[in-house]
């Protein structure tokens, strides 16, 4: 395979759509071809909001299906389906950056939602960020002695199936008549949380985008795309997560632009994109014996998420079975420096690029771009599903996220601290450490030029007191450097291209 295949789970049929390589001489092989596979039983599936009740469940157990795209070239056309938004799993966190012991905020598809562990099951949940009683955050909140989220605003407890299990306001070993009140209220299904379903594979947390009861078990039936890569132990695969200032369209086609990338792949809709360096997921040549188990292989994982208009988020890992031991000395937060300064180096232009698109209209993509060589094919396939297939826009479940927020300033567009650093707990504890590091080394200095002042010069001789002060000296250096580098890591870098 030397083309990049566009993938997605559909309900209602699936589609094989083999891009054609950029290498091809022919300029007639550029146009897109799609063949018909029925390995999914039929069922409609509907872009609008008010039929998110109404049953869909995906009967299909390969995550790796084609995207149903229609050839404009051809006179060909598929069914008029649009893609159900709500009938994927979405990437959350990696696991290793969510921490137990509080609840954490996380938005998708505009859908704000709270991520916390329940140690009675012994399980990651997530619910609607708002607690049915005042519709107060839920992540603001806290996990009880008991394991139960809790909201602050009045004590509401909830277990892990949302259940309401304490309302300090309505206790029930009160009297008679308010203990069966009380009974009434914690049993009432307006008192429970609502709960998404939601996994761990591949050491992420992911989530099912609907709340209703027939979803309850859909990991039976649908599961999240796997990469094996990602769980073996051979195998390097250290992860990160960063929030875009610019929208999950613009992140995508950013991804599939294969003059950013190299060799092939394959995009999951609506969120994996799973590049291979060129020969395969080969790097190097096999060994003598010639054994495929000794190839050196390097891969480039990216989910791309949908938070908002306007905002996206990545979760990304290069998983190479090659020079493991790096990963075992070389700490995780320093990888991200470098990673961060890559996706700082595009953001400002797609950021302002999105909203050239928006004013031209996102329909009128193709009209407006001129998009005539090779490298152009993936990019615009992927525009003209999402104008057939999704009408040029993300379903959005609120509809008010559906507008741009406007242009930040930007140090704020470019922000690290609350797109990565709050969210990853390598970086996070980095930058503690750095930061008692940055304050103990002006006070070392100052003890040092202090011990010099204080010591007569029959007990420390000239050239120990030259060593102190020098010292002193380089570690007050060394502290505004630190300063510097910590603003620049984990705050704010701007990226000039004129001066790169």
């Amino acid at each position: 395979m030397d083309a990049l295949t566009l993938t997605s789970l559909h309900s209602p049929s699936c589609f094989s759509h083999p891009l054609p390589s950029p290498k091809s001489p022919d300029p007639k092989s550029y146009i897109p071809r799609f063949r018909f596979h029925p390995l999914s039983i039929p069922s409609k599936s509907h872009l609008s909001r008010q039929n998110l009740n109404k049953p869909k469940v995906s009967t299909s157990d390969s995550p790796s299906i084609a995207i149903p795209v229609v050839d404009p070239f051809t006179s060909g056309e598929t069914s008029g389906e649009k893609f159900d938004w709500y009938s994927h799993w979405y990437p959350l966190a990696p696991v290793c950056d969510l921490d137990k012991r509080a609840p954490r905020a996380m938005r998708v598809l505009g859908l704000d939602l709270v991520v916390w562990w329940d140690r009675v099951e012994g399980q990651w949940r997530v619910f609607d960020d708002r607690c049915p009683h005042r519709l107060a955050p839920l992540s603001e909140g806290r996990i009880d002695r008991w394991g139960r989220l809790q909201c602050v605003y009045h004590g509401w407890c909830f277990d892990g199936s949302g259940s309401c299990k304490l309302i300090p306001q309505a206790p029930e070993d009160g009297p008679q008549a308010s203990h069966c009140l009380s009974l009434q209220v914690h049993t009432s299904g307006k008192a429970c949380a609502a709960s998404y379903p939601c996994c761990v594979q591949n050491k992420i947390v992911w989530f099912w985008p609907r709340t209703e009861p027939l979803y309850k078990n859909i990991l039976m039936k649908c599961k999240p795309p796997s990469i094996p890569e990602l769980d073996d132990p051979s195998y390097a695969s250290s992860m990160g997560i960063r929030d875009m200032s610019y929208g999950y369209e613009v992140l995508i086609e950013n991804l599939l632009d294969p003059a950013h990338e190299f060799g092939y792949g394959k995009f999951v809709a609506p969120c994996l994109v799973h590049m291979f360096p060129d020969s395969g997921s080969n790097i190097g040549s096999a060994s003598s014996s010639g054994s495929k188990a000794d190839q050196r292989k390097f891969h480039i994982i990216v989910y791309c998420i949908p938070v908002s208009s306007g905002k996206s988020r990545l979760i990304w890992s290069f998983p190479r079975n090659f020079s493991v031991w790096i990963d075992q000395i070389v700490p995780r937060w320093m990888f991200h420096v470098g990673q961060n300064l890559i996706l700082d180096s595009d953001m400002h232009l797609l950021h302002v690029e999105e909203r050239i698109i928006a004013e031209i209209g996102p329909s009128n993509w193709e009209k407006t771009c001129f998009v005539p060589t090779k490298s152009d094919v993936m990019v615009t396939a992927f525009r003209r599903w999402f104008k057939k297939y999704s009408n040029c826009q993300v379903d959005w479940a609120k509809k008010s996220v559906g507008y741009l927020p406007p242009t930040p300033p930007r140090e704020q567009l470019l922000d690290r601290y609350w797109s990565h650093v709050v969210q990853c707990s390598s970086c996070s504890l980095a930058l503690k450490v750095l930061r008692v590091l940055e304050a103990s080394l002006p006070i070392l200095s100052l003890i040092l030029i202090g011990v010099v002042a204080a010591s007569k010069p029959s007990v420390m001789s000239a050239a120990i007191r030259t060593a102190v002060v020098s010292m002193a000296v380089l570690l007050f250096a060394a502290s505004r450097w630190l300063s510097h580098f910590i603003y620049k890591t984990f705050y704010f870098h701007d990226y000039n291209h004129a001066f790169i």
